[in-house]
């Protein structure tokens, strides 16, 4: 047979799959041919900047081969060989026990059955299901599509998902400046062109590019090539001199880990101090400025938020602070806080809504909005075509096309933060519906489970990843699955993931490369509308390179084969194929004006066309000049009588929030005026003097989310990622020479990093590229490896430094994690 070739593609961006004899053999990044759609250019400064002809694959983007034939592979229905459906359960060795083969039809028998009898007994609120974040490519298979309309179609508990990657500015930002159909995130349109004519300085808070924008293919790494030629100078501010500071940085200033609030506010103070912010945008496009002014110069309290004052909290010398603030007033200045403008780890940590809010104010004092200042991350922003209709991945798949749109009769909800304690100590109660993109008046909707009148949960459903690796204290997880209350458990997976060794019965999906789909790279859709990540769109087939491996099943043929079980397979599949599924989605989008349904799924991809006469609408400037949106954002105020505001209760930027004076007047902890607010785990909290380091966790550099991390052997290799030591994968910590030496610590060793919630082996990387009194180590680790297996709060060898993290919100009345305001002791550990 000779070799073949098939288009696919995963969130690091498309490639070319190489089959030979039915085996992969090789990948390789996907290049355009002189039939796509041309690049588009922009003129600025002298320069004519056009991207390559090609998507950038993230670093990780070429391990999809070793992940599918990867050794955790799960190729096989199993089951726990203690597990008996009719008699003992044995819940407490989830985690612990082997498991035995069993048939598809064993399995999906097991499956259904307990179903069918939870429903009968309890009622169908009794079952709960979720995903974690992205799992697999594609619009069909996808957790959004096949995974919600069959259990929508049953009946279960949802848990909400909190926003993990950007808390701070869900909570906080849009009570500044509204977006909350965003979910806190700004507007992202054409800010690469407007950087390019009209910035003079970025400033990066908490924002690591080249680390971050690799979730969504690496186009962006050309950017601050760009930035650097027409001679944009960049500072940036974390604890950790990051990836992208390395290589970009002019000036690398590292503030304690909770303290950028008070950094913030010492800013604000020179401005004003200085008379060296924009006095008509505050008056003409904000909101309580007078009563900031006060709050900034201690007017009202008698404490001046001065550079010196906030020195003494940041670590950062004051002079630092003042250099900082001129030279950002006195250029026009880009302010980056993390990838899509908002993810950066500075927004998981106590209090960061307050972070986050400040951010939005300091642009607002420099005119946000106007030629060369805004919000923006570096990482979005190329031109871009919003009237080209393709539904983003989190739009519905399915229900999209589907004649029959199942709504799920159950009311309770849970909250993904407090499973845990649902299982273990209910009741539980929480403000919020998770992703609130409705109203900001939906962040302070109250929940309670157990609902009044509904089951506690007696049967979990699990689908890919782990929340070992990604939630907090996640020791807490692991008692959760051992509870006798939770009767039974199915996890459906690819890979033998932490979470997937808790299970009675395991369902083995296939990869991506394995069956059918389509997906747009980038293009999440719904809460991200039009949020161009990538430098064109590309709407790719995801073909089948190989027979899936093993017994293993594309996501939608398991559940149809669960829903025919349960007698309700037409119901969820109308009759349709993966196939037939496929070519709705393509009739429902923009595609057919361009080219056929067979020439599409022939050459494998299409490169959606910018217009000849395209117009650039950078985000923000309407509001600057005060006219209506235009942007291609879904903003509902767009196309009314007020169009030119913003979604904030004033339609204003609110330097005193009105919806949090309305809605929340006695929060404390989240004030109508944003301000500094001590960690409840930070520097100067009574827990410093027995866990006197910081750890900070920011999102992996080589993996999205645990998705490659236990799989990939070749990405152990990589120093930055995990260092072999004795042929084990040790998961990499950074310490500065100053506490190592302390603590007798060496470059290479085995450590211990541990606190009250649990202990994690790492290898130490001893440099000074961390602050003195923080240790860096990237969160989402997909090894969860306890030297006791099956034990809670086991020593872990893998690297799950969420074990450490604290469960407790990032305030009172605002269900955010706080990953990043954790305390840690550590010492050299003997193997």
């Amino acid at each position: 047979m000779s070799e073949q070739v098939f288009t696919n593609c995963n969130y690091c961006g498309p490639y070319l799959v190489y089959v030979d004899n039915g085996k992969i053999v090789r990948l390789r990044p996907l290049n355009f041919t002189d039939g796509d759609a041309l690049p588009w250019s922009i003129e600025a400064r002298g320069h004519k900047f056009t991207p390559p002809r090609r998507i950038a694959l993230a670093p990780f983007g070429l391990v999809e081969r070793q992940r599918a034939y990867a050794k955790d592979r799960v190729l096989y229905p199993r089951k726990r060989v203690d597990f008996d459906p009719n008699g003992d359960r044995h819940t407490e060795n989830r985690g612990k026990s082997t498991y035995e083969r069993i048939s598809w039809d064993e399995a999906l028998n097991i499956v259904s059955g307990e179903m069918k009898r939870i429903r009968e007994q309890y009622g169908p609120a009794a079952i709960t299901a979720i995903t974690s974040s992205h799992h697999n490519a594609g619009n069909i298979n996808f957790r959004q599509s096949a995974f919600r309309r069959f259990f929508n179609l049953i009946g279960y508990t949802e848990i909400y998902d909190n926003p993990d990657s950007w808390e701070g500015w869900h909570w906080g930002a849009t009570h500044a400046y509204g977006y909350y159909w965003k979910l806190g995130m700004p507007e992202q349109h054409d800010l690469l062109e407007d950087a390019l004519k009209h910035t003079d300085l970025i400033v990066n808070w908490s924002n690591d590019p080249d680390t971050n924008r690799s979730i969504h293919t690496y186009d962006s790494a050309l950017y601050r090539v760009w930035l650097k030629q027409v001679g944009i100078k960049q500072i940036f501010i974390d604890p950790y001199c990051n990836y992208t500071a390395v290589t970009c940085a002019d000036k690398w200033i590292a503030p304690r880990p909770g303290t950028d609030a008070a950094m913030a506010e010492a800013i604000a103070y020179v401005w004003i101090k200085e008379n060296t912010y924009d006095k008509d945008y505050v008056s003409k496009r904000t909101l309580g400025f007078e009563d900031f002014k006060k709050h900034i110069l201690g007017d009202d309290d008698g404490l001046a938020r001065s550079p010196g004052w906030a020195a003494e909290i940041c670590g950062v010398p004051a002079r630092d602070i003042v250099a900082l603030a001129r030279e950002w007033a006195s250029k026009r200045t880009m302010l980056g806080c993390g990838t899509r403008g908002g993810m950066g780890g500075a927004n998981r940590q106590a209090y960061a809504h307050e972070w986050a809010r400040l951010m939005v104010l300091l642009q607002a004092m420099q005119g946000l909005g106007k030629p060369g200042v805004n919000i923006w991350a570096t990482t979005q922003g190329a031109p871009y075509d919003g009237s080209f209709h393709f539904p983003g991945y989190a739009e519905g798949g399915i229900d999209l096309l589907a004649k029959n749109k199942p709504v799920n009769p159950v009311k309770q909800k849970l909250y993904r933060l407090l499973f845990p304690e649902a299982i273990l100590s209910p009741p539980i109660h929480w403000l919020g519906e998770g992703f609130c993109g409705k109203s900001l008046e939906q962040q302070f909707i109250p929940k309670t489970y157990p609902l009044p009148g509904n089951p506690e949960i007696k049967m979990f459903y699990r689908y890919g990843g782990s929340f070992i690796g990604t939630m907090t204290e996640t020791n807490r997880w692991v008692k959760a699955y051992q509870s006798p209350k939770l009767e039974f458990i199915a996890n459906q997976s690819i890979w033998m993931d932490p979470e997937t060794r808790m299970a009675d019965v395991i369902l083995p999906a296939c990869t991506n490369l394995e069956r059918n789909d389509i997906f747009e790279i980038g293009n999440c859709g719904g809460f991200s509308h039009n949020a161009p990540v990538c430098n064109y769109r590309l709407i790719v087939y995801l073909k089948k390179s190989i027979k899936p491996l093993g017994e293993s099943r594309a996501d939608y043929d398991i559940f149809s084969a669960i829903a025919e079980k349960l007698g309700v397979k037409e119901d969820y599949t109308e009759g349709k194929t993966i196939e037939d599924w496929i070519k709705l989605m393509f009739e429902y989008s923009s595609l057919p004006e361009h080219i056929s349904f067979e020439d599409f799924k022939e050459k494998g991809y299409f490169v959606v066309p910018i217009a000849k006469n395209y117009k650039s609408t950078p985000a923000m400037r309407w509001f600057h000049e005060g006219s209506g949106c235009e942007t291609p954002d879904n903003n509902p105020k767009k196309g009314t009588a007020k169009s030119n505001e913003l979604g904030t209760f004033s339609g204003k930027i609110e330097f005193v929030s009105q919806s949090l004076k309305e809605l929340s007047p006695d929060d404390t902890e989240r004030p109508p005026l944003p301000r500094y607010i001590p960690s409840w785990e930070g520097h100067t909290s009574e827990l410093a003097a027995k866990y006197p380091l910081q750890l900070i966790s920011p999102h992996v550099r080589f993996s999205y989310h645990t998705h490659h991390d236990a799989h990939c052997p070749w990405l152990w290799e990589i120093p930055a990622h995990r260092i072999l030591k004795d042929g084990y994968p040790y998961h990499t910590t950074r310490i500065h020479p100053t506490d190592a030496m302390a603590r007798g610590i060496k470059d290479g060793d085995i450590i211990k990093i541990f606190n009250d919630r649990g202990a994690v082996l790492g290898i130490a990387q001893v440099t000074e590229r961390i602050k003195p009194g923080v240790i860096h180590s990237y969160q989402a680790s997909g090894i969860y490896d306890p030297l006791e297996p099956g034990k809670a709060y086991s020593v872990d060898r893998g690297g799950c430094v969420n074990n450490l993290t604290p469960a407790r919100f990032i305030s009172k009345n605002v269900p955010g994690q706080a990953s990043n305001s954790c305390l840690v002791e550590i010492s050299k550990w003997e193997v």
